[in-house]
């Protein structure tokens, strides 16, 4: 046997054992007993309005909801103080959700959350799970009707992204709502998301605000301190602080100023930001549109071709920073951004969002060594952003109401009369771009059904 045989066999066991080992250290994890939700939300410049005609549209609400300015709990939120889901509506204010759930009693119904006294809801939450409804009607299926190329609107949809005054080459993308082109769609409906879902109140799944529980978050209030969750089922000692770095964000103060040289958005730094992100959705003709000719523009402050409805929500740190890597999400130092005045009309409503990062706490901590298996008690997630809406019209309103730059947000109003004037003049305008944006939608979509069910 050559003398080198036996080394080689005793390296290539080595490397051998070397291998088995590191795949012996993969950490066992397993899942937590109880974890709680807490979504945590700043809107300003716009006003609780719901988007009419949605429900029952299942997921498409979720993105839809922010575009239009409101979601369900917007709807429900003119019936009484507080309702959950307003952290996924656009309702002026600071809100905030709250979701729990537990393995050791999946029939949870109530819980309690003790809160700082610095929110001015001390000394706790009541947080409540909903009954199971009864369906109503017969179990069948609503018919969809009205679908075929009758109800399809006439006209065009373009896209441009990117901060600059300058229209660039390739821009914008065209779709033409007549052709139905399969190619066409996939390429103009680009939204990027990584955002899930917070887990909605359920039997089992107790949750604050609810009918039992629907305080309002008071002006000045803050979240920040000791929170803790006590019910049966819930283990001992679910304590848990929010440091004030991951406090409700404040108000984003934006504007837009307009010249021939383009559309200029510029907002206040803030240091919670981890990032930023603008978005715009409007008419070319608010006149041709009641007739059926639509011509909707929309923009984005991404380097990538982008409508940006998903992008206006919460987003995780991961997808952040790799959305900034690819220039798709501005860098928390952003405080300005241009675009054609091409791709923003007078008539366009407009998001600005401040991106927070998320705080997930657990306990135990997880072990350093990848040999012990961790077994969390609990676990906390808070996602946290503040958007602010510039609606059309908002020069006009800030010009009657004595304000300063046009379209800053939010307003002190001096002259109330011209400023009911110039407000009911917005409001008009926004009902208009509202109605056209939503049927093209309503229409693509129940287009799509029609396209699947063909099938």
């Amino acid at each position: 046997m050559s003398p080198l045989k036996p080394l080689a066999l005793a390296v290539s066991g080595l490397f051998a054992f070397s291998s088995a080992s590191a795949a012996e250290v993969v950490q066992k994890v397993k899942p937590p007993v109880s974890q709680a939700y807490i979504d945590l939300a700043t809107f300003t410049g716009g006003a609780p309005s719901p988007a009419a005609g949605m429900a029952g549209m299942g997921g498409v609400t979720g993105m839809l909801g922010g575009l239009f300015g409101g979601g369900v709990g917007a709807a429900k939120n003119a019936e009484r103080g507080n309702t959950f889901g307003q952290t996924q509506g656009q309702g002026q204010g600071r809100w905030m959700d709250v979701t729990l759930l537990t393995r050791e009693n999946p029939k949870l119904k109530a819980a309690t959350q003790a809160v700082p006294a610095g929110s001015k809801l001390a000394p706790s939450l009541n947080l409540q799970a909903p009954e199971l409804e009864k369906p109503g009607g017969d179990g069948n299926m609503e018919q969809v009707t009205g679908m075929g190329d009758n109800n399809m609107p006439k006209g065009k949809m373009y896209l441009y992204w990117g901060c600059g005054a300058e229209v660039r080459k390739g821009q914008p993308l065209v779709l033409d709502l007549a052709k139905m082109d399969p190619a066409q769609y996939s390429k103009f409906f680009q939204n990027r998301s990584a955002t899930q879902h917070l887990p909605a109140p359920a039997p089992g799944r107790p949750a604050w605000p609810n009918k039992a529980d629907d305080r309002l978050l008071p002006e000045g209030a803050s979240v920040a301190g000791e929170h803790a969750f006590s019910g049966e089922g819930l283990p001992e000692g679910f304590k848990f602080n929010i440091d004030g770095a991951h406090d409700l964000m404040p108000a984003v103060e934006a504007n837009r100023s307009d010249s021939a040289g383009g559309v200029l958005f510029k907002w206040k730094a803030m240091p919670q930001a981890t990032g930023w992100f603008v978005q715009a959705m409007g008419m070319r003709d608010p006149a041709a549109a009641g007739e059926g000719e639509i011509e909707m523009v929309y923009w984005s402050s991404s380097e990538l071709p982008d409508m940006g409805m998903g992008l206006i929500n919460y987003q995780p740190d991961s997808a952040i920073a790799k959305w900034q890597k690819e220039k798709v999400i501005l860098p928390a130092s952003a405080t300005e951004c241009v675009a054609p005045k091409e791709a923003v009309s007078a008539m366009a409503m407009l998001h600005v969002i401040a991106y927070g990062d998320e705080l997930n706490m657990a306990y135990p901590p997880r072990p350093k060594d990848p040999k012990v298996t961790w077994e969390p008690q609990w676990d906390v997630k808070v996602r946290r952003k503040s958007v602010a809406s510039l609606m059309p019209g908002m020069s006009a309103m800030n010009a009657a109401m004595g304000g300063g730059e046009a379209g800053s947000a939010p307003v002190a109003a001096k002259q109330p009369q011209q400023a009911k004037a110039a407000q009911d003049g917005t409001n008009e305008a926004v009902e208009a771009v509202k109605k056209s944006a939503f049927d093209v939608f309503k229409n693509v979509l129940q287009r799509k059904a029609e396209e699947v069910l063909s099938r």
